[in-house]
């Protein structure tokens, strides 16, 4: 058998393959959250644009939603200033705003954007403030010391979602456009506020009521005390995960950002390795995926 020929009948092999699931995800939303790994290395970039592109071409409705936090970082570093983080989130003055705004609104947005029109698709770049799709609120934090006190802080301009103008994002889906939003979200006095990404996703999907949540993040997934990857969790699951130590540390809020949508309506949520190649393709349109799969439902989420 001629090298040609195996590789054909490779390729009609991975395509019968994954028929089973392009017709049970037809017409449904999938929000992905892109960040990481995924987002500053360049065959990862291009890999990730191909797939929303090919999830779109079958029939599928992408809808993204992009970090960019070591971007907002090199920005502040070459202009000289710092950003304070505190348990991960970043302290967020005014100034330290417009830097946001102008990275995650601007280059990173228009550059996620182009290269999904690159590869064949047609995406638009929107914030939060476009047509008020993301309304926020300060986001007040609360730290309890080892005594058991606690104290208010202020992180400045950061925000959590309070609602999503669902129809914008509906009317471009509508007209064949994959959304590509930058998480700033803004308030009734038309404040800007920086939104942590995957939150933004989470409440995008719940919104959205979408088929599938996807955080794209820089390990494997929810690891056990083996150092394995687990799947298949439930929410009654996570709990005992995180009571028990098993999920701790920055673990714990990308996890019940996932909690959170499919108690929202979001038919499952899962955390995949954005280091791997196609690695949406994987999650999507193979059995075995490459992340940890979180639902109310396990059953009703893999039929």
């Amino acid at each position: 058998m001629s090298l040609n020929l195996a590789q054909a009948k490779t390729t009609a092999q991975v395509l019968t393959t994954a028929l089973p699931y392009i017709q049970r995800f037809e017409d449904k939303i999938i929000v992905v959250k892109y960040g990481g790994n995924a987002m500053t290395d360049p065959e990862l970039e291009s890999s990730f644009a191909r797939d929303i592109v090919l999830l779109k071409t079958v029939g599928l409705h992408p809808v993204v939603v992009h970090g960019g936090g070591p971007q907002v970082d090199n920005l502040l570093k070459e202009l000289g200033r710092e950003s304070d983080r505190i348990d991960g989130m970043r302290v967020t003055t005014k100034s330290t705003m417009d830097v946001v705004e102008m990275v995650l609104g601007g280059s990173v947005n228009k550059s996620i954007v182009s290269l999904i029109n690159k590869h064949g698709g047609r995406a638009i770049g929107l914030t939060g403030k476009d047509a008020n799709l993301i309304r926020a609120k300060k986001l007040l934090m609360t730290k309890t010391d080892e005594q058991g006190n606690s104290s208010d802080i202020d992180l400045g301009f950061v925000g959590e979602v309070v609602s999503v103008n669902k129809d914008v994002i509906m009317m471009l889906i509508g007209s064949n456009f994959i959304p590509v939003i930058a998480p700033i979200g803004v308030d009734n006095e038309g404040n800007s506020y920086n939104i942590n990404a995957d939150l933004v996703a989470g409440k995008v999907a719940e919104f959205l009521h979408a088929e599938k949540l996807m955080l794209l993040t820089n390990i494997k997934g929810v690891m056990n005390k083996e150092g394995q990857v687990v799947t298949g969790l439930t929410p009654k699951k996570v709990d005992e995960m995180i009571k028990d130590g098993t999920i701790s540390g920055g673990m714990i809020p990308k996890i019940q950002c996932a909690l959170d949508a499919v108690l929202g309506g979001v038919k499952s949520a899962v955390i995949v390795d954005g280091r791997v190649p196609n690695a949406t393709l994987l999650e999507i349109f193979t059995n075995e995926g490459v992340g940890t799969l979180i639902s109310r439902d396990l059953d009703a989420a893999l039929s």
